[in-house]
């Protein structure tokens, strides 16, 4: 097999290049006519084909959800959003930047100016041509200083934006950003028909290859195939349907009898008995996923570090990665770089040690402590049994967790980030800066923790425009390090995402990990058999 045939079989199951195509590049690499003709046929078999409605049983979505994309905190909505609506930039199944609304960008030297050029054609499915304008309208949707939008971190960055004709847009950072075209992956940042100088998101028309039938926030989302979609060899399916269905057996029980098709955060415990069930097939895949709690560091008592190490060091991972987790995923280290991601800094692994805990209790001034901790599987699966073991760690430090069980509705806008002590994960993101400007970076909107460091904050900056990747790496590793010691987070896990599904449902060979379900993109992405 000639290098590249595996690229190309890729890209024709993926439905990126016709047969004709696929026939000329394969000729290209070397192949006869007879073994091109030979290998098409063994690939176009696992082609996808159109048809059928996919049913999806998500755990999360609340009745609290809404249509607006700054809004969007849960699979549910991102579901819906990348399903009508497209980004400038996506991650492909195989991990890599690609363009999306965008075929291209250029940077200058200090890479404070990007030049982005649109696609020419696409339409929204009301027919309106897309133009830069539209692009303009949607991002400036997040900017502003009383923007209350979870992206307004990747959009800070923007000092100016202009159209330049009616498919360029050129961006004017305030400093250098190397990264900045990984950004406009953000399934916030979708491209909406701008109406009046503002992008209209209440209509909920987009450039996708779906358009919106009904909604009911947190229980139920209805879509149908929009037949004028541009993108050649997405959207399969003639109606996607979104289900919210919270408790996990119910999930487990759903596709077990056929009632959906694709579930997502199986049963841990029981998934291996799942993966018997006849016409059903367990996935899992790597990627950023991580499970944290995080402390408001602005209240008492997590506005001292010593009890924050403490706590950090009073939590067993180990015991919570093989009962919670059951093996799938890997130790934490307080901080939220996955080993998969660029510039991952090799730290010294933080073990349980109930010495240490008491240690940095006496530092802080107390013989014992008693904290609450509101926790909902809403967090993820198994995050109020997590609570009840990590009680149990911390026991013998002289620490008294006092577990708040939360209701899993409303878990994310009445929960995290309004108690001082919460489950919660993250997806993740596929950069340094991108993780950290959002959840870490001072007053970022998702910044769970509520914690500010001056010296973190001045590296974030310096990281974002540095361009020599051994700098990037001693900057990034600080990084990693002072939030490791400093911050207000216990990350435990970082863990595997893992969905059922029907054996009818089928997709790439590649499945990306930057979000679940194909990085969220799942709607577009895959097929029936």
């Amino acid at each position: 097999m000639p290098d590249g045939a595996n690229h190309l079989c890729r890209r024709l199951i993926e439905g990126r290049i016709g047969r004709r195509d696929f026939l000329t590049a394969a000729t290209a690499l070397g192949l006869s006519a007879a073994a091109a003709q030979s290998l098409l046929a063994g690939t176009a078999s696992a082609a996808p084909t159109k048809g059928g409605r996919l049913r999806c049983g998500l755990a999360e979505g609340g009745t609290t959800d809404s249509l607006d994309p700054q809004t969007y905190t849960d699979i549910y909505m991102l579901s819906a959003g990348f399903a009508t609506h497209n980004t400038l930039t996506e991650i492909n199944p195989a991990g890599e930047l690609v363009g999306d609304i965008a075929e291209g960008w250029d940077a200058s030297d200090d890479a404070k100016e990007w030049t982005f050029t649109l696609r020419k054609g696409v339409e929204f499915s009301n027919g309106k041509t897309m133009t830069a304008q539209d692009v303009i309208a949607s991002l400036n949707h997040h900017r502003g200083e009383d923007s209350k939008s979870a992206a307004k971190s990747n959009v800070d960055p923007i000092a100016d934006l202009k159209a330049d004709g009616d498919h360029t847009v050129v961006f004017e950072l305030s400093a250098g950003n190397a990264d900045f075209p990984y950004l406009m992956a953000d399934y916030h940042l979708l491209i909406m028909p701008e109406v009046d100088g503002k992008a209209d998101w209440q209509n909920y028309v987009g450039t996708g290859g779906y358009v919106l039938d009904s909604f009911e926030a947190g229980v139920r989302t209805l879509l149908k195939r929009n037949p004028n979609y541009w993108k050649d060899g997405r959207a399969h399916f003639d109606e996607l349907e979104l289900l919210v269905i919270g408790d996990v057996n119910a999930r487990q029980n759903a596709v077990a009898t056929g009632e959906v098709d694709v579930i997502t955060r199986c049963d841990l415990k029981t998934v291996h008995l799942l993966a018997r069930r006849p016409g059903v097939k367990v996935e899992e895949e790597t990627g950023f996923l991580h499970y944290t709690a995080p402390m408001n560091t602005t209240v008492a008592p997590f506005d001292n570090n010593d009890v924050r190490l403490a706590l950090k060091y009073a939590v067993d991972r180990e015991q919570l990665l093989e009962k919670i987790l059951k093996g799938h995923g890997t130790l934490g280290n307080d901080h939220p770089i996955a080993p998969s991601v660029p510039y991952h800094a090799d730290l010294e692994q933080r073990v349980y040690d109930p010495d240490k805990a008491k240690f940095h209790l006496k530092k802080a001034g107390l013989d014992s402590l008693t904290v609450d901790f509101s926790a909902a599987d809403a967090a993820f699966a198994g995050a109020v049994d997590g609570a009840v073991l990590m009680r149990e760690h911390a026991a013998p430090a002289g620490i008294d967790i006092n577990i708040i069980r939360e209701p899993n509705d409303g878990y994310w806008s009445n929960v995290w980030m309004k108690k001082p002590w919460v489950a919660c994960y993250w997806g993740g993101r596929p950069t340094q800066d991108w993780m950290f400007s959002q959840a870490y970076a001072e007053g970022a909107n998702w910044n769970d923790t509520y914690w500010s460091h001056e010296r973190f904050n001045k590296l974030l900056l310096e990281g974002r425009g540095e361009l020599n990747a051994a700098k990037r790496a001693e900057i990034y590793g600080e990084m990693q390090q002072i939030l490791r010691d400093e911050g207000g987070v216990v990350v435990w896990a970082f863990a595997n995402y893992v969905y059922a599904m029907s054996d009818k449902v089928q997709h790439g060979p590649d499945v990306a990990a930057n979000w679940e379900l194909d990085g969220g993109r799942y709607v577009e992405r895959w097929w029936f058999a």
